[in-house]
């Protein structure tokens, strides 16, 4: 049987663990009310519950700041139970600093250099700050002023809410603490949730839970234009159009219509070689094709008109290309025989270069979204980020071969695909060390360049084709793949996540084809010119 202490100490913890004050619980619902302008509720919760909202140091420490007892101020700072020997010194100095400004617009100069040497210096602060008060002094006098520094009404109010933020917490519940309680909950949960990808309404009724289904998971349409292989795959930034290139020296520019069907556009042609990579503008208006060994090119979105040819005036291959997030001027990279790095405007004109032997080989190159920082895989095994255009540099060198590079929306982070079946995430920042944040397994990939891609709701998720023909996709937080994708009959070699729309996710591979993945969706025609193809 229970004893009377054991039900007292029960009933003042809630909970199933046990875990939460009973009193603490309810001051914080009590300001709440208040905060939500329920004042009689609030009142009348004190009232039944016998809890008052503010402590009694609070309401005494409140009395004695308003009324100047300032010794009484500092025996009540040093009665509170707890409180560190930082928050005492500092509350403390609070309180004789405002003694002192007072005493000085009183013009009473001798007590306030008594509490400047007896009271404030000997608490320890930084001396700077008994340095800046003494030479307040010595100018305040010099001028012969006198009368009050400011209203005083008004400083000894701010004087108690500088005293309640250095105070523990429990003198005076923290301002939207009940809220902050209860988003930092769901937020917990949602974080925590394997497969939160769309968006969805947060209730405070039930825990937070969702769906493999909300993982882009329902092959809905399969776009059939391209005559070989398929190489690179991306949406604009603004998930109105998607592109493609392919082995077959032309590029496609898809348009993703109001009901997340993907219809054909225009066919970029031009290139003698197959198209490896494409760019699309921050403003998303034009997009950059580079070809194997030969030149880049600059196209118009919305009429597909050529609009510049970029090529290196030493004849040097370009193997890479980013934009700037102004849109008006593009970083290019070239190789064999030497390796350069040059800027050129949007008419192909060169605007500055680097070359020589520091200048390492780029095969793969983007740039922040901030524009500051320079990322290139060069070597095959060495990551290089450059602060832009003259800074700090860091290399970064891994294990095995880096095949492809892809960064956050955010700028944030970038990935890298490893030969070693591994994708290998880390924080874009010149200034931190070289470790791996989050290593992701279970892909195949040897031999070919697979590429990666960060997506879905707050980029939480990375996708990247592989050579099994499959598509994987992990959680941030996960090692292993939540979802595996199959629908390609050969290698997968790049996937993009629509960046506007978390639902719909889009993959290009071997077998000439590229598929669009949807979220819970069920599957519908493809749009070939002609012809359709459910899968």
């Amino acid at each position: 049987m229970e004893s009377s202490d054991d039900i007292e100490s029960r009933l003042s913890r809630l909970g199933s663990r046990g875990l939460i004050d009973t009193t603490q619980f309810v001051r914080i619902i009590i300001q709440s009310l208040y905060s939500l302008g329920f004042n009689k509720a609030a009142s009348s919760l004190e009232s039944e519950s016998g809890v008052r909202l503010d402590s009694a140091q609070h309401d005494r420490l409140l009395f004695d700041v308003m009324s100047g007892r300032w010794e009484n101020c500092v025996s009540t700072i040093n009665s509170i139970p707890g409180i560190d020997t930082s928050s005492l010194i500092n509350a403390s100095y609070l309180i004789w600093k405002e003694h002192f400004f007072e005493l000085i617009g009183s013009g009473c100069f001798l007590p306030a250099i008594e509490v400047l040497w007896k009271q404030i210096s000997p608490l320890g602060v930084d001396s700077c700050r008994v340095h800046r008060l003494a030479q307040y002094l010595v100018c305040y006098e010099a001028m012969g002023q006198t009368g009050s520094v400011g209203s005083t009404v008004q400083r000894r109010i701010s004087l108690f809410l500088d005293l309640v933020e250095v105070l523990p917490p429990y003198i005076r519940v923290p301002s939207g603490r009940l809220e902050k309680l209860v988003e930092t909950a769901v937020l917990k949960q949602r974080s925590s949730c394997q497969y939160h990808n769309l968006p969805k309404e947060i209730t405070l009724f039930e825990d937070h839970k969702c769906w493999p289904e909300q993982i882009p998971s329902t092959c809905s349409q399969v776009l059939l234009e391209h005559k070989n292989e398929v190489w690179f795959v991306q949406f604009s930034h603004n998930g109105r159009y998607l592109a493609s290139s392919s082995s077959d020296c032309t590029a496609i520019i898809w348009t993703v219509e109001d009901d997340d069907m993907v219809v054909y556009k225009h066919c970029l042609m031009g290139h003698e070689k197959p198209i490896s990579f494409l760019s699309w503008s921050p403003d998303d208006t034009m997009l950059i094709t580079c070809s194997n060994g030969e030149t880049s090119k600059l196209w118009d979105v919305k009429t597909s008109t050529l609009l510049a040819t970029f090529s290196d005036p030493k004849r040097r291959i370009i193997s890479s290309c980013a934009w700037f997030p102004s849109s008006d001027k593009v970083l290019c990279s070239s190789s064999e025989p030497d390796n350069r790095i040059f800027t050129c405007d949007l008419a192909g004109n060169v605007l500055d270069a680097w070359e020589g032997e520091r200048i390492p080989k780029i095969s793969d190159l983007a740039i922040s979204p901030d524009g500051r920082l320079v990322i290139g895989i060069c070597s095959e095994k060495t990551i290089w980020l450059c602060e832009f255009p003259q800074g700090k540099e860091k290399v970064i060198r891994e294990e095995r071969s880096i095949t492809s590079l892809s960064l956050s929306r955010d700028g944030q982070f970038f990935i890298v695909n490893l030969n070693s079946e591994e994708i290998h995430l880390r924080k874009l920042d010149v200034n931190i060390g070289d470790g791996v944040d989050a290593v992701f397994k279970g892909h195949r990939q040897g031999k070919y360049v697979i590429r990666s891609c960060f997506g879905g709701s707050g980029c939480s998720f990375v996708a990247s084709g592989s050579e099994d023909s499959k598509i994987y996709i992990w959680r941030r937080k996960c090692e292993s793949p939540i979802k595996v994708l199959m629908g390609h009959s050969m290698i997968v070699n790049s996937v993009t996540w629509n960046p506007a729309r978390p639902h719909m996710l889009a993959s290009a591979s071997d077998d000439h084809t590229v598929r669009i993945w949807m979220a819970g969706c069920n599957p519908q025609p493809s749009k070939k010119l002609g012809e359709s193809l459910i899968s």
